[in-house]
């Protein structure tokens, strides 16, 4: 069903504002935008409205796919699953490599957007054999009442439920989330400030204290890192993103991925595989436990490991997998902790090699 995008259903209250004289200034991410009468935030779906600020996407979806939770990607959760994977228009960032332009900086009235109900997300995601939903495509965080509304019931139908995120969420609607988000890949898209700031018209400051509490909140995370070349690659910089990863957390998953020229950023070749091994490396100096190479075959640069015994225990090959006996998220030799979230029903049917 196409909705007509300035319907009453779409448009409905937001969770996080506050007045400031004529202007109504937005809670939900760091931008914290202070919005005019009939005027849009950054995100472009956050409206003044006589003085109060609503969400005009609520329940407009621009895709809906059934994708393998490899794809997020999300390698330590619920592996071999599959996910409902929606998303709207919009984003918080203004990215010069974005590979979802068409969607993340498209206007509303830009897109024919499906009309959903939040009870119509978890019903289709069980009619079509999924075993959780994922918010992914544009930037999730600005759906929020709506996500926060699905989220709720899926809970209730024994759904999963999992973000793709640039992290650009402020602490209040974040923990407002977390007891009914189970997962979240955030990308940490660079480790200075200038390249958030020319990049991606952001900060990095807010993405870490994100991924700091989303840890905290017991949220399963995993971070990826898009390595572009003259902006974000050099050891120095690729280093102290693994330093900081370490002392948050050396299990936590870190998916360094190989770039290619997307949108505005056509001009930038490929990232060199020497560089990706150089991150991989890096990454392996620094103390981190499950490193992944992403858009790019290097051998066993997307299988899984223990880093206690070294037995190889998931091997993939795009997204299929083959996942070996796990002991509830423990390697079965030695008992090593793989920061892996598997159902009771996985972990029973382990004892044998699964693969999809």
């Amino acid at each position: 069903m196409v909705t007509n995008t300035s319907g009453d259903r779409a448009v409905k209250e937001a969770r996080f504002w506050r007045v400031e004289g004529d202007r109504v200034q937005c809670q939900l991410c760091p931008h914290s935008c202070r919005i005019l009468p009939t005027r849009r935030g950054i995100c472009g779906v956050r409206e003044n409205r006589g003085g109060r600020l609503y969400s005009l996407n609520y329940g407009l979806a621009s895709s809906m796919h059934v994708d393998p939770i490899e794809k997020k990607p999300l390698f330590h959760f619920y592996p071999g699953s599959n996910a409902l994977s929606l998303g709207s228009v919009g984003c918080t960032f203004r990215c010069l490599h974005c590979q979802n332009y068409s969607i993340s900086m498209a206007l509303l009235n830009e897109y024919n957007l499906i009309e959903l109900r939040p009870e119509d997300v978890p019903r289709r995601a069980i009619e079509r054999g999924c075993q959780g939903i994922a918010f992914t495509y544009n930037e999730p965080t600005i759906w929020h009442e709506f996500n926060y509304d699905v989220c709720r019931l899926a809970k209730d139908r024994g759904l999963y439920t999992a973000y793709v995120t640039n992290g650009y969420i402020q602490e209040a609607p974040l923990r407002e989330l977390a007891p009914y988000l189970d997962a979240m890949n955030i990308d940490v898209k660079g480790f200075t400030e200038r390249f958030y700031r020319e990049v991606c018209k952001a900060s990095l400051q807010p993405v870490l204290e994100t991924v700091r509490l989303a840890h905290s909140l017991n949220i399963h995370i995993e971070l990826t890192y898009l390595i572009i070349p003259g902006k974000n690659d050099t050891e120095e910089e690729i280093r102290s993103f693994a330093q900081w990863c370490a002392e948050l957390d050396p299990r936590v998953p870190v998916h360094f991925t190989r770039f290619h020229p997307d949108y505005l950023l056509t001009d930038v070749p490929p990232t060199p595989i020497d560089t990706m091994n150089m991150a991989k490396r890096v990454g392996k100096e620094e103390g981190l436990k499950f490193i992944y190479m992403g858009n790019v075959y290097i051998p066993h640069g997307e299988d899984t490991f223990c880093p206690k015994c070294g037995s190889l225990l998931v091997k993939r090959n795009g997204f299929s997998m083959t996942l070996q006996e796990t002991r509830e998220g423990h390697c079965p030799h030695c008992g090593e902790d793989l920061y892996m979230v598997q159902s009771k029903e996985q972990s029973e049917h382990m004892k044998e090699p699964m693969s999809r």
